[in-house]
């Protein structure tokens, strides 16, 4: 069973960067893609970036494209999510997850198509 650990997050402010990290063990990390989700007080988790198994491709919520960067380093079983250019709406606690199907042809945005998640990370941005 794969198991997943965030940090990176904290306090900035607006117009800011973090980086988050999510280092991963206990599953071959390299085979699987892996996603970041946030979720902000009252509401359902949502979709910012993923990243396929082999790094080749990734996609990016319409909301954070730009400004937040995936990317994963197979070596460290280790996937990143850079964000540039925070705002307060960007304030959220922070998920990394790996998919639950070996090498997916296309990086998934559900929340239905990960099935280890991390405990989270606290994003706060001040305005």
């Amino acid at each position: 069973q794969v198991q997943l650990v965030e940090s990176g997050g904290g306090l900035v402010q607006a117009g800011g960067s973090l980086r988050l990290s999510c280092a991963a063990s206990g599953r071959t990390f390299s085979s699987y893609a892996m996603g970041w989700f946030r979720q902000h007080p009252g509401k359902e988790r949502e979709f910012v970036a993923a990243i396929s198994w082999s790094g080749s491709s990734t996609y990016d919520a319409d909301s954070v494209k730009g400004r937040f960067t995936i990317s994963r380093d197979n070596a460290k079983n280790t996937v990143y999510l850079q964000m540039n250019s925070l705002k307060p709406e960007d304030t959220a606690v922070y998920y990394c997850a790996a998919d639950n199907r070996l090498r997916r042809p296309r990086v998934g945005v559900r929340t239905a198509d990960y099935d280890t998640w991390g405990q989270g990370t606290q994003v706060t941005v001040s305005s």
